[in-house]
Protein backbone atom coordinates (compact mmCIF):
# COMPACT_ATOMS: atom_id res chain seq x y z
CA UNK A 1 0.00 0.00 0.00
CA UNK A 2 1.31 3.47 -0.88
CA UNK A 3 1.69 6.18 1.75
CA UNK A 4 -0.08 9.30 0.51
CA UNK A 5 0.64 12.69 2.08
CA UNK A 6 -2.97 13.11 3.22
CA UNK A 7 -5.28 10.61 4.89
CA UNK A 8 -8.97 10.72 5.60
CA UNK A 9 -10.71 14.05 5.11
CA UNK A 10 -11.85 15.74 8.33
CA UNK A 11 -15.42 16.98 8.43
CA UNK A 12 -14.75 20.61 9.34
CA UNK A 13 -16.67 23.83 8.67
CA UNK A 14 -15.25 25.09 5.36
CA UNK A 15 -14.53 28.60 4.13
CA UNK A 16 -15.58 28.96 0.50
CA UNK A 17 -13.04 30.31 -2.00
CA UNK A 18 -12.83 30.15 -5.78
CA UNK A 19 -9.63 29.16 -7.58
CA UNK A 20 -8.57 28.39 -11.13
CA UNK A 21 -6.44 25.29 -11.62
CA UNK A 22 -4.52 24.23 -14.70
CA UNK A 23 -6.31 21.34 -16.42
CA UNK A 24 -3.38 18.99 -15.75
CA UNK A 25 -3.51 19.74 -12.02
CA UNK A 26 -7.26 19.07 -11.97
CA UNK A 27 -6.76 15.73 -13.74
CA UNK A 28 -4.11 14.81 -11.16
CA UNK A 29 -6.48 15.84 -8.38
CA UNK A 30 -9.11 13.46 -9.75
CA UNK A 31 -6.52 10.66 -9.95
CA UNK A 32 -5.37 11.40 -6.40
CA UNK A 33 -8.96 11.18 -5.17
CA UNK A 34 -9.41 7.80 -6.85
CA UNK A 35 -6.22 6.43 -5.30
CA UNK A 36 -7.06 7.88 -1.87
CA UNK A 37 -10.54 6.33 -2.05
CA UNK A 38 -9.05 2.91 -2.74
CA UNK A 39 -6.42 3.26 -0.01
CA UNK A 40 -8.66 4.56 2.77
CA UNK A 41 -12.00 3.08 1.77
CA UNK A 42 -13.47 6.58 2.11
CA UNK A 43 -15.48 7.61 -0.95
CA UNK A 44 -14.28 10.97 -2.27
CA UNK A 45 -17.34 12.35 -4.05
CA UNK A 46 -15.75 15.73 -4.80
CA UNK A 47 -12.01 15.77 -5.54
CA UNK A 48 -11.98 19.52 -4.91
CA UNK A 49 -12.37 18.77 -1.19
CA UNK A 50 -8.80 17.47 -1.26
CA UNK A 51 -7.37 20.92 -1.98
CA UNK A 52 -7.74 22.17 1.61
CA UNK A 53 -6.00 19.18 3.23
CA UNK A 54 -3.28 19.30 0.57
CA UNK A 55 -2.58 22.99 1.18
CA UNK A 56 -2.66 22.42 4.95
CA UNK A 57 -0.19 19.53 4.63
CA UNK A 58 2.06 21.61 2.41
CA UNK A 59 2.14 24.49 4.90
CA UNK A 60 2.61 22.15 7.87
CA UNK A 61 5.74 20.66 6.30
CA UNK A 62 7.24 23.91 4.97
CA UNK A 63 10.03 24.70 7.44
CA UNK A 64 10.71 28.18 6.07
CA UNK A 65 7.03 29.05 6.51
CA UNK A 66 7.04 27.74 10.09
CA UNK A 67 10.11 29.82 10.99
CA UNK A 68 8.70 32.95 9.37
CA UNK A 69 5.33 32.50 11.04
CA UNK A 70 7.01 32.06 14.42
CA UNK A 71 8.97 35.29 13.91
CA UNK A 72 5.82 37.09 12.79
CA UNK A 73 3.90 35.99 15.88
CA UNK A 74 6.82 36.91 18.12
CA UNK A 75 6.74 40.44 16.70
CA UNK A 76 2.96 40.59 17.26
CA UNK A 77 3.42 39.52 20.90
CA UNK A 78 6.05 42.22 21.44
CA UNK A 79 3.98 45.09 20.10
Amino acid sequence: MTKLKIGTIADDKPVRIAIDLPAAVHRDLISYAEILSRETGQKISDPNKLIGPMVARFMATDRAFAKSRKRLHAKDDEG
